[in-house]
């Protein structure tokens, strides 16, 4: 089983982009896991905002209770780029996962910020020790595609990327 490191931010219009050709092209390649690599494209103090944080964080949470992630990740992106809600506010982003995850459990983990060394640990990572520089950002069988700054990845570019997997 390969093993696909998805870096991304949920406040970043590209990754939203590529989120949907991953679940397009994903089917064509069983043999792919996937390993989501939660980054914040902007982490403060940068004063670019609206700042992901607690979506990032409330990822941790859907993780760490067995929730659908892509669905997860499909709440957190509608949220933050067509609704624009404020996702700076816990009780706003908890509203967005009923049905999903206990509300309250999440809300508090949130304010708690019981999560936020998994979420500080993330951006490390990523920028540190994954060498990504702007999302979305992929690592596979020692392979990287970055994308363009401002332009981010075609479906033809990740589904090249990831027929690369299917070779080895």
């Amino acid at each position: 089983m390969a093993r696909l490191e998805v870096f991304f931010d949920y406040i970043c219009p590209y990754c939203m982009r590529a989120h949907q050709y991953l679940k397009e092209l994903l089917p064509r390649s069983p043999k792919i896991e996937i390993l989501w690599r939660p980054c914040e494209a902007h982490p403060r103090p940068d004063p670019y905002g609206p700042h992901s944080e607690l979506c990032i964080q409330g990822y941790f949470f859907a993780l760490e209770h067995g929730a659908d992630l892509w669905e997860y990740h499909d709440r957190m992106f509608r949220a933050a780029l067509e609704d624009r809600d404020d996702i700076e506010d816990a009780a706003v982003l908890a509203a967005r996962v009923e049905g999903l995850l206990d509300c309250g459990a999440f809300r508090r983990a949130l304010e708690r910020g019981t999560y936020r060394k998994a979420q500080l640990a993330a951006n490390d990572y990523a920028y540190k020790k994954s060498g990504v520089w702007v999302v979305p950002a992929y690592r596979l069988n020692g392979r990287k595609l970055d994308a363009v700054e401002d332009v981010g990845v075609t479906k033809e570019q990740l589904a090249r990327f990831l027929s690369g997997a299917q070779e080895k």
